[in-house]
């Protein structure tokens, strides 16, 4: 069963085959997971994995990868992408807060700071409590979240540029902007994503908007809230390079370890 909650803020990844060309190429957690997956035997459960952007790479290491995620089409798009290869991954479609796998994992990850489509204190207690329930005795679990700097919470609220790629599927650039505006009360940034599809002479012929909104959780709070659902955190990085986190960080990476309640 998934909760409609969660349903309501997927515009982003209602196009997979082209959040795939944008996005498909970076893979900077994969030698980092690669390292902690070589320690564990036994299935890795990627949630949150989308269209496999992490999951099939791990898979042609030789590793049995179990990929959930709640949005059909990004694991469709999954599914084709490991049909030429020599692959099998069992992809589930899941809401992670109420994870229902026949089995429990040494090893569960969730990144591209997929953390933050989980809103609420009671959302975020419902995720770590089912990673939980699915992990083996001293499992780990690896995630990463964006750092709640100052120059990450106040973006302008006017259009910035981020980055330009092409779009394979219509032959196009795109300059992709955003737009954003915090919430302190909620700790909520809302994100507007405006691309602008240009014609071979650079002008812009076409746009698309999507929002998003992504929930910032502070260090500290972050401590507490895994101590409480019976994890131990390991370790805590700025980057999956092992950099020690410090105040100019943009993201942090938390390698944590279940305990037994």
């Amino acid at each position: 069963m998934i909760n409609p909650i969660f349903t309501e803020n997927l515009e982003e990844y209602d196009d997979p085959v082209s959040y795939d060309i944008e996005n498909n190429a970076y893979i900077g957690e994969l030698p980092f997971l690669e390292q902690w997956a070589s320690k564990k035997s036994g299935p890795i459960i990627d949630l949150a994995c989308g269209t496999g952007r992490i999951t099939i790479p791990l898979a042609s290491q030789g590793f049995h990868l179990i990929g959930v995620d709640l949005h059909a089409g990004m694991l469709e798009q999954a599914k084709k992408k490991v049909q030429e290869l020599d692959l099998h991954i069992d992809w589930l479609e899941q809401d992670c807060t109420v994870l229902n796998i026949n089995c429990k994992s040494p090893l569960i990850y969730m990144v591209g700071n997929s953390i933050q489509h989980f809103h609420t204190n009671e959302s975020q207690n419902m995720l770590l409590s089912s990673i939980h329930k699915h992990l083996e005795a001293d499992g780990v679990f690896i995630f990463g979240t964006r750092f709640p700097n100052a120059e990450e919470l106040l973006q302008p609220s006017t259009e910035e540029y981020w980055k330009t790629y092409n779009d394979t599927t219509c032959n196009k650039e795109v300059d992709v902007y955003t737009i954003s505006n915090y919430d302190a009360l909620s700790q909520i940034q809302y994100y507007t994503t405006l691309r602008k599809f240009k014609d071979v002479d650079g002008r812009v012929i076409d746009e698309k908007r999507t929002n998003i909104s992504l929930r910032y959780t502070y260090p500290q709070e972050m401590e507490r809230l895994l101590t409480e659902n019976n994890f131990e955190i390991l370790h805590v990085y700025k980057d999956w390079n092992e950099t020690p986190i410090s105040n100019d960080s943009y993201e942090m990476i938390y390698v944590c370890r279940k305990i037994e309640r």
